[in-house]
């Protein structure tokens, strides 16, 4: 059998795995109902394999990559009891101190995907830090499967206490000139919102698909922001007219863009919903306004 290629899939496919990424829908239920997309030589299996994130042939910037100084720090957790594990990453050869980037994962920990993301953006010429808010259970397992489950068990906004606390870790890093900003997938959209809420001296949010917070929320805002959503992308989307009206009502800067024809979870590059146009666009759009908001 020939592999499986992006254009095979109709986006009902699409859109039965955002319900299970998301939790809408467990695996059994999942796998049962990915089964009418079985047809025309294509197996569950086949379609299970596809759709499932690819970490190894994936990554942009290796682990080792000499350019970069990357390492593992942990912080103290207001809300874990303890410590919350990072991935910190500055260039190597920096010759001053640089704006900070907290890189906030989606719902299932701090898996390969994000820690590239971190290293990214350290590239770029910022000291970034992606924490893991799994760690008071133990961190990312290594799958994304378990991640989603154990994610579940910690109130989010306990999580958001420990993202706050990886600004202000940043912020007073030796390394950091004290300007940072967030940007955050998915879960992590929804966390650089509020962190846009609840700090004031934020330099910069960027949440792509995001959820939004609440008018009474929004008007409190005080950074700029960079809203990144997907077109195809219809419960997270659902939220951004009333967002988009509380922050005009407020006088909130911030510019949205929508990626036509993407479907939530565009940037990510480890599943087929990546989109390669529309990631590198927004990406290109995220550095550009950091440097524009933070240096």
């Amino acid at each position: 059998m020939k592999p499986l290629k992006k254009e095979d899939l109709q986006q009902k496919v699409f859109d039965l795995y955002d319900d299970y990424a998301h939790n809408k829908i467990d695996r059994r239920q999942f796998i049962e109902k990915l089964s009418l997309y079985a047809v025309g030589g294509i197996t569950v299996s086949s379609l299970l394999s596809f759709m499932s994130p690819n970490y190894i042939d994936t990554l942009l910037v290796q682990p080792n990559d000499p350019r970069l100084d990357t390492k593992y720090i942990s912080y103290e957790s207001p809300k874990g009891g303890g410590t919350i594990k990072g991935l910190l990453s500055k260039p190597r050869d920096a010759e001053k101190k640089l704006p900070g980037v907290v890189v906030v994962h989606e719902n299932r920990g701090l898996n390969p995907y994000i820690e590239d993301v971190c290293r990214r953006t350290a590239l770029e010429g910022f000291i970034s830090l992606a924490p893991d808010a799994l760690t008071p259970l133990g961190g990312y397992p290594g799958n994304d499967d378990e991640g989603r489950a154990l994610q579940r068990q910690r109130d989010r906004y306990d999580m958001l206490e420990d993202f706050i606390a990886a600004y202000h870790y940043l912020k007073n890093h030796d390394d950091c000139d004290g300007k940072v900003g967030v940007v955050g997938f998915c879960f992590g959209g929804w966390i650089s919102n509020m962190m846009a809420v609840r700090l004031p001296d934020l330099g910069a949010a960027v949440p792509f698909y995001g959820g939004q917070p609440s008018a009474e929320e929004a008007a409190k805002i005080q950074a700029p922001l960079l809203l990144q959503f997907a077109e195809l992308d219809t419960r997270v989307n659902a939220g951004w007219p009333d967002y988009e009206k509380a922050l005009k009502a407020n006088n909130k800067a911030y510019t949205a863009h929508f990626y036509e024809g993407v479907n939530h979870g565009f940037h990510n590059n480890t599943t087929p919903r990546y989109d390669e146009d529309a990631a590198n666009l927004a990406w290109k759009r995220t550095i550009a306004f950091f440097k524009e908001k933070l240096e």
